[in-house]
Parts: structure tokens; sequence; C-alpha cells
């Protein structure tokens, strides 16, 4: 490649990742400029970080909120990854046709907005009790489509022979699976529980709908919170977005190798 060609391909990634770190740069000096200062445009840090957030817990119960969202994403990752590894592990491991028609079934509920099984979904939950509960919020996505295909892809990698083996050695099938499939499957885990966590910390819609108590806030329903009414402010609001999403930064900088090649190995 010539310097010319190389030149105008950093040019090109220093763009793309000036556009992709700026939003995260602007929310983090939002949140500690006062909220006259963001209308007016201001873009470099200020003072007013402790004001906002003695502002934030004075006006919602941050810890409630804080702690609620984590209980809910830990439950759902934890269940997810148990179920959606088993199945994936299954559909792959033990051919026949009725299994592979029901895996084409699956990858086309992917293709189903949630929005269409709200209600429904509701009305079921709210016969059997379950509403305001924990388990209402992780069993509609205890098992997804997209799960179920990383880790039968996955699965694809797993050698038969090494299964052979462990069978003529006694071993039973959850055995197999627990002792020798899910040690060589960790990147895998890593980017099912990066995705799991995040798409469960960030999910709004479903529990906004289900946890109906001021008690079951979450942190997405924190930071809408911040919006309502006929002033917002901006400050707080920047405030309470930033502390939304710094648990799953850290999580995907923590698992950002593993996620890399978990998403790599699934789609080989």
């Amino acid at each position: 490649m010539s310097k010319f060609k190389l030149g105008i391909s950093y040019v090109i990634l220093g763009i793309a990742s000036f556009f992709s770190v700026f939003p995260l740069y602007y929310m983090i000096s939002g949140a500690t400029n006062s909220s006259i200062d963001i209308v007016r445009g201001r873009m470099v840090p200020g003072t007013y970080l402790v004001e906002n957030f003695k502002a934030l817990i004075a006006n919602q119960n941050l810890g409630l909120a804080m702690a609620n969202s984590f209980r809910n994403a830990v439950l759902m990752t934890l269940f997810t990854l148990v179920v959606c590894s088993i199945a994936g592990y299954g559909f792959e491991i033990y051919h026949d046709k009725g299994k592979d028609i029901l895996m084409n079934i699956l990858l086309l509920a992917m293709m189903l907005p949630f929005v269409a099984i709200l209600i429904p979904l509701f009305k079921m939950f709210s016969s059997w009790g379950l509403v305001n509960s924990w388990v209402a919020f992780v069993l509609p996505s205890v098992s997804t489509p997209f799960m179920i295909m990383m880790f039968r892809q996955a699965a694809r990698s797993f050698p038969e022979e090494i299964i052979d083996a462990a069978r003529i050695d006694g071993l039973s099938e959850l055995q197999i699976f627990f002792r020798m499939f899910v040690p060589t499957m960790k990147s895998t885990y890593g980017a099912a529980m990066t995705v799991t966590f995040m798409n469960a910390w960030n999910n709004y819609l479903w529990p906004k709908v289900i946890f109906q108590k001021n008690e079951s806030i979450t942190m997405p329903m924190l930071v809408a919170n911040l919006k309502s009414g006929y002033s917002v402010d901006y400050g707080m609001l920047m405030l309470g977005v930033l502390l939304c999403t710094l648990p799953t930064a850290i999580i995907f900088l923590c698992l950002q190798k593993s996620f890399a090649n978990g998403i790599m190995g699934a789609v080989k």
C-alpha cells in the first residue's frame, strides 16, 4: 500500500473515530456543566458535577434503580447463558429433522418485532400473577433465537471425537456438556454475556410495561423520568445518562477480547 493510500486510510479512520467518540465526550462534558451552559453549547468540562449529582439523588431514587437494573441484568444473563447454551449444543450435537424444523421456526421468530407480542405477553403474565416480578422480566428473553444460533454455531467447532471418547469413558451427556464443552467455549460465553447484559440493562419498553410500582424502577426508566415535566435540567439528565452507560461500558471493556473472539467464532 502506498503512503498516499495509507494516509487516506488514517484520515478516514480518524474521522470515523471522532464521530464515534464525540457523543461520549459530550455526555461526560455535559454531566459536569449546568443546564444553561449545555443549552449555550459549552463543550468543555465544567464544575457542576457535584451539584448535578445532588440534584439527581434528590429527584430520583438512584440507588434503587441501580440495584434493580443490576438484579434484572444479572439474573437474565445467568438464565440466558444456561438455557441458550444447552439448546444450541443440543441442536448441533443431536441431529434429526424435527430439530432442524424447530430451529428454522426459531430463526423466523427473529423477524417478529417484540412490540407485536407485547400485549399477549402482558396478558399472559398478568393472568399468572407475575406482574411486578423479576420472573416476568426474565422469561420472555431467557431463550432468544440469536443466542441459540450463536451457541449452535460455536458447537460446530467442538470435535465429535472428544464426545465419542467421553461417552466411551462413561461420562453422561450433562457431564460432557459441563466438563468439556463449557470450558472450551469461554470466548463464546463472554460474547453472549456481553450482549445479554447490555440488552437487559438497556431494556426500557418491557420493564415499563411489566413493572408498575415505583419500587421496581430501572435505570432506563429513571433517565426517561428526568425528561418529563415542563423544563429539563440537562446537566442532571446528562449525568443520569452517564451513570446509566457506565456499567455496560465497563462490562464491554473487560470482555472485549472474548466478545471479538466469540463473535468471530460464531460466524465461521
